[in-house]
């Protein structure tokens, strides 16, 4: 996939930096429940005054837990209003100028200029624009460092550094927003980033008997970048779309999908570890091989670890969602395998509805 507005090619997710009410026991909590491994610290002790920030990494997957030291803080401000989520969606590039200038010639609102940051293991180039809602991309410029994360960062090395999951890059990361703003979102990344649009579903695609959305698919040239973007559409109660945007005040990131090459044994391990995901019915079982066909997968093992199946015209993929991972029902994250598939589970969507349906209704948002 090519497109003539790529000018600056992207070379993956580079870190997300998640706002939080307090990144201490946020870290801790993405170490025990999610397997990640402590890397890098920022805060009072590094100079820091308004904030401060755990660095933690897994395989491919950086997350920046980053919370608020006074309530005049921008970030006590962002949490106030959205709860934790993501703030920052960083992407590396091979020159952060050359994306900012690029980005906001063609319309992108300026979130920092190009700045250059120092230390003993040499330089990083940063600058960001904004996209939906208060959420940011930071572009980052790294070919000259050799530093844990970024200058300003100090090695964090806890005693505490658990096994990991098998948890292994972001496949994807969708963008939850208002009505009427998803074509324009798309064509946000399509105008200003050089993004294709890889599929779209509408409210015939994504939906039960009670709720509904709309969805497109926008990726960038190599397809590391991969960002659905999510809109409510009409049905007879409140959608997950609109339960996210009531609880988090507006657009924003609502999950990330990480990928891993075991999905059974990645759930497997979550599950002990106490990560919460939603049901699946044994009734979906019953059918699910007359549609997706042969697997190389046990569909008892399948089955007995509740994870979904869906095929396309590539291949097959294996995933499963969690329950939201604060106390706002809005941020969650999709546990994906991909065997060839290229695609987001279409054929799960029923399935997958009903269940947030589930959940919706104990908690008196349906």
């Amino acid at each position: 996939m090519t497109t003539e507005n790529n000018t600056f090619p992207l070379k993956g997710t580079d870190y997300v930096e998640f706002y939080v009410g307090n990144a201490k026991q946020a870290a801790h909590f993405y170490q025990s429940a999610f397997g990640f491994q402590p890397l890098a610290y920022a805060g009072l002790e590094t100079g820091l005054t308004d904030r401060c920030s755990y660095v933690v990494r897994q395989n491919k997957i950086t997350f920046v837990l980053t919370a608020a030291l006074t309530p005049e803080s921008e970030v006590a401000e962002h949490h106030r209003k959205h709860g934790d989520g993501v703030k920052t969606i960083a992407l590396l590039v091979d020159d952060a100028t050359k994306a900012y200038e690029e980005t906001t010639s063609r319309g992108a609102v300026s979130a920092q200029h190009p700045n250059k940051a120092t230390d003993d293991n040499g330089e990083v180039i940063t600058s960001a624009v904004e996209t939906y809602g208060d959420t940011v991309h930071v572009f980052v410029e790294r070919n000259n460092y050799k530093g844990l994360f970024l200058p300003g960062f100090v090695a964090w090395e806890p005693e505490y550094q658990p096994e990991d999951c098998g948890l292994l890059y972001v496949d994807h990361i969708v963008g939850s927003v208002g009505w009427n703003e998803m074509d324009k979102t798309a064509d946000y990344y399509k105008n200003v980033f050089g993004f294709e649009q890889l599929i779209s579903f509408d409210d015939k695609d994504i939906s039960t008997e009670y709720t509904a959305l709309k969805s497109k698919v926008m990726v960038n040239d190599n397809m590391w970048i991969k960002f659905p973007i999510n809109e409510p559409a009409v049905g007879k109660k409140k959608s997950q779309v609109e339960e996210f945007h009531d609880f988090y005040r507006g657009s924003g990131a609502q999950h990330v999908a990480i990928a891993t090459d075991d999905i059974v044994a990645t759930i497997a391990a979550l599950r002990d570890r106490g990560v919460d995901f939603l049901h699946v019915p044994d009734s979906y079982y019953d059918t699910v091989v007359d549609r997706v066909g042969e697997i190389d997968e046990d569909l008892e093992v399948l089955k007995k670890h509740k994870i979904l199946i869906d095929r396309d015209d590539k291949g097959y993929l294996l995933q499963l969602f969690t329950k939201p991972v604060e106390d706002r029902p809005t941020f969650f994250f999709e546990i994906i395998q991909r065997k060839d598939a290229i695609s987001f589970g279409k054929g799960n969507f029923q399935a997958l509805f009903e269940s947030i349906e589930l959940e919706q209704a104990n908690r008196g948002t349906l």
